[in-house]
């Protein structure tokens, strides 16, 4: 009951994020669409969208990245997040992140500063293309956290988790909005405190939405919302 389709609801913001962007953050969101539409669909790139990733390829170098993530990209460990399924353009602009210190981690920096670009484009499609296992809803707060991922919490101005990351937690790969459905409610709880306390900055391109929003959060509404996201399918 906890992961049925929710009601739509019009998104009035959808285009509002892209149109703000600077024109270099847009053309850079449509380099890293163009990869993920070569990786999805299996056909040759025009040299002008640059190398794509290979699944196969991905697949070899993923052996150190199983240590954490899981082998096929569903982490065991629920403080390391589930890597399958995700949008190929999230998970090459977030380790491009961790590569140039904008985003920072003690494990994965050091991981990323070693990989190419054409090893970041490997990893991408490899864990894209993953399946990720589902998981169940926690009962005790997932009334609460439908409550706010659906409709936001308009009298504090907290704008609804649906409206970028789409009714069933699979985001917007065009947007670059990332899939959240399935994914560890403590890791769901440490990003958005990460993204509330300042740590985490990779949403800069992105008019600091996260942080704006996880700053207003109590923290029962994160643990609430992790824990609701973990059931969406």
């Amino acid at each position: 009951m906890y992961n049925r389709r929710p009601f739509m609801q019009e998104n009035r913001d959808r285009f509002s994020v892209q149109e703000q962007l600077p024109v270099a953050a847009q053309c850079r969101r449509r380099r890293l669409w163009s990869t993920a539409l070569v990786v999805a669909c299996g056909i040759a790139a025009p040299a002008a969208f640059g190398q794509t990733g290979s699944v196969e390829a991905g697949q070899t170098k993923s052996a150190t990245c199983a240590a954490c993530h899981g082998a096929d990209g569903n982490s065991v460990a629920p403080e390391w997040p589930s890597l399958a399924g995700q949008h190929a353009p999230y998970i090459v602009r977030q380790l491009e992140a961790f590569k140039t210190g904008e985003r920072q981690d003690v494990t994965m920096t050091p991981f990323a500063m070693i990989l190419s670009e054409q090893d970041i484009l490997d990893l991408a499609a490899y864990f894209s293309a993953q399946t990720r296992v589902p998981k169940g809803a926690d009962p005790a707060v997932v009334s609460l956290g439908q409550q706010i991922y659906r409709g936001g919490i308009p009298e504090r101005g907290i704008a609804a988790c649906i409206a970028c990351h789409g009714p069933t937690g699979h985001g917007n790969a065009l947007a670059a909005y990332p899939v959240i459905s399935g994914q560890h409610a403590p890791y769901t709880v440490k990003t958005l405190n990460a993204y509330k306390a300042g740590e985490r900055r990779s949403d800069t391109s992105f008019n600091q939405m996260m942080r704006n929003v996880a700053q207003m959060l109590l923290d029962d509404e994160i643990a609430a919302l992790a824990g609701y996201v973990q059931g969406l399918q």
